[in-house]
């Protein structure tokens, strides 16, 4: 009964990413899947109910993306356009279910991880979804820093032998400074990063 409840969600999981993935393209806008299908791309796959989406909407024209998303998909809260403007990301639902996080992007990294996405050429449910590479989900996983995400690193530092670590070096440490970091994420990577012998 689980493994149908699982495969019934990642189907209805494709269905809306490539739902998505049409409107956007329908638009000529610029985005990459991130979060849970980045991590079944490039890492150990596990369970997901949320498509993440990074939007290269810029700053000061949010609202022409956001209404535009709306016409197209339900909001997940009454206030959804304007909370998407304080948080940069708006909350949606496909009609399926599914939930659906568009981050609005504008800052130099997230511009050249949608610049460094590629279709998803290999076999797997999610064949031809446009996702971000392996290194900047590496950078995403370990700014956010919660065990399971950590736990996703491990994932894609075993699977994947071919990591342009320069990428990740380049771009993690001004992000981590962003937040405050104290250098500890920095220092846990690169234990991670010697590790699974990605130097």
């Amino acid at each position: 009964m689980f493994r149908l409840m699982r495969m019934v969600v990642v189907s209805n999981l494709v269905q809306a990413a490539l739902d998505v993935q049409t409107f956007c393209l329908s638009k000529h806008w610029e985005f990459c899947f991130i979060g849970g299908i980045a991590n079944a791309r490039w890492g150990q796959p596990r369970y997901t109910e949320d498509a993440d989406v990074s939007l290269l909407t810029g700053f000061g024209n949010e609202a022409v993306f956001i209404d535009a998303l709306l016409s197209r998909f339900q909001p997940r809260r009454s206030d959804a356009g304007e909370f998407a403007i304080r948080a940069r990301v708006l909350l949606l639902r496909h009609e399926n279910g599914i939930g659906l996080d568009v981050g609005l992007a504008g800052f130099p990294y997230e511009e050249a991880t949608v610049n460094r996405a590629t279709l998803s050429a290999s076999k797997d449910d999610f064949a031809g979804l446009r996702i971000c590479s392996a290194e900047d989900f590496i950078v995403y996983k370990a700014f956010a820093g919660r065990d399971h995400d950590w736990s996703d690193i491990e994932g894609v530092l075993q699977r994947q032998t071919d990591l342009n670590v320069s990428i990740i070096r380049q771009e993690l440490p001004w992000l981590l400074d962003t937040k405050g970091d104290d250098g500890i994420s920095l220092a846990r990577l690169e234990a991670l990063l010697k590790r699974y012998n990605h130097v």
